[in-house]
């Protein structure tokens, strides 16, 4: 008996000491899933939509994501960053930030599996502006695109006008508008210290279709000067509209007058004062309820005109990439799913955002609006360009040519303000 209970005993620790391997691998398992942290600038409803798309990756994985909005996220990041305490990815809306990270050795630059991803399921320019350096960091998500011509769709179908092509086409148009007395436009740039950058925006998509994109991309780095002759021509074509009066609701004062988030509801008063709005698709949040519950009959749109031919009609916007600041099993798998429109999909079937990949089901969109801006963003994915403004220098992009727009509403002649915004320029260096 005594021999018997020693061969029990012998056996239960031989189970005992096979089970400890087994603990130790739940527990490894576990750490394998820890959650991972995002940092972005996502809040309000954005931060809310966002989250949904987080739930449905965590159902389908079961890898906790914590999620962070803020609001100063490009100087919160740096500050983490500096601390050495990063989040394992981030959303970051500007692609100036991403190169300042990767300079500092703050990323990673995205492995082959999601280099992959990129490649496969990405037009070639957002691929572009997620390197840095011979590098891919960056994944973009969330996009938006600026290169919108807004109209109410009744008033215009019954006028019997028709969609433009052409910017001599829009003029045509612009001139039997004001011959039936209705003013073709509602511009207003007036955001407080911000105003002046919906001047920046209409001359990047006249410089996008008369210089061209490579040019584009020249004057953002200063390879192309302010005061060229291109972007002197810009600023001559932006001249025929908006300092025209016949062309533009209360003129030049209300332009420089009138907030940001006003003129295009202009267009769905009764009857319409102005006729048409050039804004981003984020302008939508403006358009009154009525309007927006029956989206496809009150609310058209059309691509900005082509000017030379030569250069079609490119798109230009903004939008967010993720980014890894930590490489572990979990945030690769959440960057994959995030590289799909499966990580889209919660928050197109809203309505409030634009994606941009390849795999988009276009059906998903909750309307007619929105899947023709989706195509618009996935189609021009190859010719696709940033919003200039926020590419460029902060004194430049958001200081002197902002101010450089409010001096041009104000009279100031073209050639004065080109000047002047390239001896700032010249003054940085």
């Amino acid at each position: 008996m005594k021999r018997l209970a020693q061969t029990v005993g012998f056996v239960l620790l031989l189970a005992s000491v096979a089970v400890l391997p087994l603990v130790a691998n739940g527990q490894q398992e576990e750490e394998v899933t820890e959650p991972v942290e995002i940092m972005g600038p996502f809040g309000g409803p954005d931060e809310a939509h966002f989250n949904s798309i987080l739930q449905d990756f965590e159902e389908e994985t079961g890898i906790e994501v914590e999620y962070q909005g803020d609001p100063d996220f490009n100087t919160q990041i740096m500050v983490r960053v500096e601390a050495g305490n990063p989040p394992d990815v981030a959303a970051i809306p500007q692609p100036g930030v991403m190169e300042t990270l990767a300079r500092r050795d703050a990323l990673i630059p995205l492995p082959d599996e999601l280099e992959e991803r990129v490649d496969e399921n990405y037009g070639e320019a957002w691929r572009d502006y997620g390197s840095y350096d011979g590098e891919l960091y960056g994944m973009f998500h969330r996009v938006n695109t600026k290169s919108l011509v807004w109209y109410p769709q009744k008033e215009f179908d019954a006028r019997g006008y028709e969609e433009p092509e052409t910017w001599d086409e829009m003029i045509d148009l612009m001139d039997q508008m004001v011959e039936d007395g209705i003013k073709p436009w509602a511009i207003g740039m007036e955001a407080g210290g911000a105003t002046g950058w919906l001047g920046t925006d209409w001359i990047e998509d006249i410089m996008l279709r008369t210089a061209g994109p490579e040019k584009y991309d020249d004057w953002i780095t200063n390879d192309l000067p302010f005061d060229s002759p291109e972007v002197l021509e810009a600023f001559e074509y932006l001249e025929e509209i908006w300092l025209n009066e016949d062309y533009v609701l209360g003129g030049t004062d209300y332009i420089r007058g009138t907030g940001i988030g006003e003129p295009v509801r202009a267009l769905f008063r009764d009857p319409s004062e102005a006729m048409l709005h050039r804004q981003g698709n984020f302008i939508l949040n403006e358009v009154p309820d009525w309007a927006l519950e029956n989206i496809d009959e009150e609310i058209g749109f059309f691509v900005f005109p082509e000017i030379d031919p030569e250069h079609g009609r490119p798109v230009y916007g903004g939008g967010d990439q993720f980014v890894m600041m930590d490489d572990r099993p979990e945030v690769r798998e959440l960057m994959d799913f995030l590289g799909t429109f499966d990580g889209a999909r919660a928050w197109a079937e809203t309505g409030t955002a634009l994606f941009p990949h390849h795999d988009t089901d276009y059906d998903v969109y909750p309307n007619e609006v929105m899947r023709d801006l989706a195509r618009t963003v996935v189609e021009g994915g190859d010719t696709f360009r940033f919003d200039a403004s926020d590419m460029m220098p902060a004194e430049i992009g958001a200081g002197a040519f902002w101010e450089g727009m409010v001096d041009f509403v104000g009279g100031v002649p073209p050639e004065t303000i080109v000047e002047e915004i390239q001896a700032n320029w010249d003054d940085l260096d």
